[in-house]
Order: C-alpha cells, then sequence, then structure tokens
C-alpha cells in the first residue's frame, strides 16, 4: 500500500513539474516577444529605416517590411560632398545613397520568399554579430547606414527576443532593391 501511494504521490509531483515548465516556457515566450518588441520599437528603433514613411508618419501597412518595391530613390552625387552632404535619402527614408554606393532597408516581416522567413535564428544573430548578409562571412557585408557594430554589442537574450518578436508580426510580401554600387549597378 505504502509503495502505490508513494508512486502516486511520485507521478503527482513529475506531472505538476512538467505542468509548471510548460506554463513558465509559455510565460517565456510570451516575455520574449514582449521584450523583442520593446527592443524593436524603441531601443534599436528598426522602424525608423526598416518601414517606410507616408509623409511624416509610418505606412503602417509596410510595418519593417523594408523600401517598398518600386518605390524611388535618392541616387547620390559626388557633388554633394563639396556641400558637405555624405547621406542622400528619399522622404520615405528608407533609401541611402552615399559614396558607397545605394543601400536599401531590407524586409524584416518573416515574408518566406521576400523577408526573413527563410532565414534561422542562428543567421539573425551571426548578421547582427559579423556584419554579414545571413550571418555567413562569405556573403556581402550589410551596408551604412545600417549600425549593425552596435547591435553587435547586444547579448544573444536581447538578440534572441528580437528575432522571436520579427517571426510573430504580419508578413508582409515585398521585393527591396538589390545593394548599387556607386556607379547604381547591383553588387
Amino acid at each position: 500500500m505504502n509503495r502505490i501511494i508513494y508512486i502516486i504521490g511520485l507521478t503527482v509531483i513529475i506531472i505538476a513539474v512538467v505542468i509548471g515548465v510548460s506554463i513558465k516556457s509559455v510565460e517565456s515566450q510570451d516575455d520574449m516577444v514582449e521584450r523583442g518588441k520593446y527592443l524593436v520599437d524603441a531601443v534599436a528603433a528598426c522602424g525608423f529605416c526598416h518601414t517606410p514613411r507616408a509623409g511624416a508618419e509610418y505606412n503602417e501597412d509596410m510595418y519593417l517590411a523594408g523600401h517598398a518595391e518600386g518605390d524611388l530613390y535618392s541616387r547620390y552625387d559626388r557633388s554633394l560632398m563639396q556641400r558637405g552632404i555624405f547621406l542622400a535619402s528619399p522622404p520615405t527614408l528608407s533609401a541611402f545613397s552615399g559614396p558607397f554606393g545605394t543601400s536599401f532597408a531590407t524586409n524584416l516581416t518573416p515574408d518566406k520568399e521576400t523577408g526573413l522567413g527563410e532565414w534561422t535564428e542562428e543567421m539573425f544573430i551571426n548578421a547582427m554579430r559579423t556584419g554579414h548578409h545571413q550571418g555567413n562571412i562569405d556573403n556581402r557585408k550589410i551596408f551604412p547606414p545600417m549600425p549593425w557594430k552596435h547591435y553587435a554589442q547586444m547579448n544573444d537574450s536581447d538578440l534572441k527576443a528580437i528575432w522571436t518578436y520579427l517571426k510573430t508580426i504580419k508578413p508582409v510580401k515585398n521585393e527591396v532593391n538589390p545593394i548599387l554600387n556607386p556607379m547604381g549597378r547591383p553588387y
């Protein structure tokens, strides 16, 4: 009899631990999404470049979708340097042209074809750490003005929270232009 009570008691404890761990992991996931949203929207200010503007306001239909496909962009002219201008941008503030060429804010939504949908968490974190597209040092560098060196200083927990949040936002199909060299041709 004591053995049966012991087995039942042990089973109840195991079930309670499993349920407790499951509940805690759900809370942790929600907490990570909430922290990621805070980091994306407030601290890292990702939307400042990755959400095009419609006038002075963000275009919420394009939240974190990058430079809108087909939108106009400024082309840098070296004569601007003589006037002390080192970066040109259209009113959307989602494309940036300078002596390095022209870069376009990428699509950070989880769209599988045009965004980060096929990326892994490891690729994202490595991209932020190395400054290379998809975190692969054999890939092209991430162009200015993306401040990846600042994000490289974030701890893994914060980068994972950002990644977790980005996976929860609405996917937006938006093919962003390729980066252009100073002559206006794709690298």
